[in-house]
């Protein structure tokens, strides 16, 4: 059994978001001592470990409980988890591909100026004050 402490300890997970997890009923609320004290067994630090590693990975919170709701069916087909998972990679590339975009139009700021200019000149502070001067939508 493991304090909420420990758990927290052993999953990088802090404290307050181990609670809300349990609030939002993705973790199982542990049993209590009789001090009202959280005590996690092996299952529930599986089950935060698990949990970690999704949001790790960039799955919402909904997506989270999706696949635990697979997890705790083991009948039921992957079919869904890999959906899910698939949809996750697509949202992934998506912000890859924005990232790109901004990274183009940082170096292209950049480039803009020289440096030496005073900053009513400076291209860079002129660009962010003024969409227009943007070469892309972002």
């Amino acid at each position: 059994m493991f304090s909420i402490g420990e758990l927290s300890k052993r999953t990088k997970v802090k404290i307050p978001t181990i609670r809300y997890y349990e609030g939002m009923g993705l973790l199982a609320a542990p049993e209590r001592t009789t001090g009202n004290q959280r005590r996690y067994d092996a299952a529930g630090l599986e089950r935060l470990s698990f949990i970690k590693h999704a949001r790790d990975l960039g799955f919402s919170i909904d997506a989270i409980s999706a696949l635990i709701e697979l997890q705790d069916h083991p009948d039921r087909s992957c079919q869904a988890a890999t959906a899910i998972a698939a949809g996750q990679l697509l949202d992934v590339r998506a912000k890859i591909k924005r990232l790109r975009t901004l990274e183009k139009e940082l170096v292209r700021m950049s480039k803009g100026c020289d440096g030496d200019g005073v900053s009513q000149d400076c291209y860079v502070l002129a660009s962010l004050a003024d969409h227009d001067l943007c070469a892309h939508e972002h």
